[in-house]
């Protein structure tokens, strides 16, 4: 079984998985289907697996799909560190325009659940770093949406850098979190 902790919004979790250490490196199970649908409580078929390499004060995101191309994902950094956020999206939740953040790092060996309905985007802490993640749906250009990672009404509190936050013409054009209350997909 695996560790695992409910976050301030009960639907994401964070998964700490057990490593063994010795004086050769370190071993740890980063995925057993059985023992996290046991933690999600559902079934779930994961049909891509992504890699990414951003280097310091990259931001992505605030990342989702719309149905019916909506992915859930498992999100880990396999080297450095990122402030990984998700924000709930969902119009009939109560935590509708909450966010979550935890530091994922490749020491830490945690690992984000973000389940359909939530936007999620990461800042690179560390000198660079890499991140993996499964997603329950393949990607869709048609259906690749960005919400503003800056903007007022969602107040996400990013780590201040030394260096100014490097960011995609996608994410600088993005949609306020207005323009999606205003459309909502979920």
């Amino acid at each position: 079984m695996i560790d695992y902790k409910i976050l301030e919004i009960p639907d994401l979790i964070l998964i700490e998985p057990k490593a063994f250490h010795d004086d050769r490196g370190f071993f740890y199970e980063s995925y057993n289907k059985k023992d996290f649908e046991d933690v999600i409580g559902k079934k779930i078929n994961f049909v891509q697996d992504n890699h990414s390499k951003s280097i310091k004060s990259v931001l992505r995101g605030l990342h989702f799909q719309s149905p019916p191309h909506a992915q859930d994902k498992l999100v880990r950094a396999v080297r450095g560190e990122i402030y990984d956020v998700a924000v709930d999206l969902r119009v009939n939740s109560k935590h509708f325009g909450s966010w979550c953040a935890e530091l994922l790092t490749d020491k830490n060996k945690r690992q984000m659940w973000i389940p359909k309905g939530f936007a999620h985007g990461f800042l690179v802490i560390s000198d660079e770093a890499e991140i993996c993640y499964k997603t329950s749906s393949f990607y869709n250009k048609s259906s690749d949406i960005s919400i503003k990672w800056n903007d007022k009404d969602l107040d996400i509190k990013w780590p201040k850098l030394e260096s100014d936050f490097l960011i995609s013409s996608k994410d600088i054009n993005a949609i306020s979190f207005k323009e999606y209350k205003d459309k909502p997909f979920f």
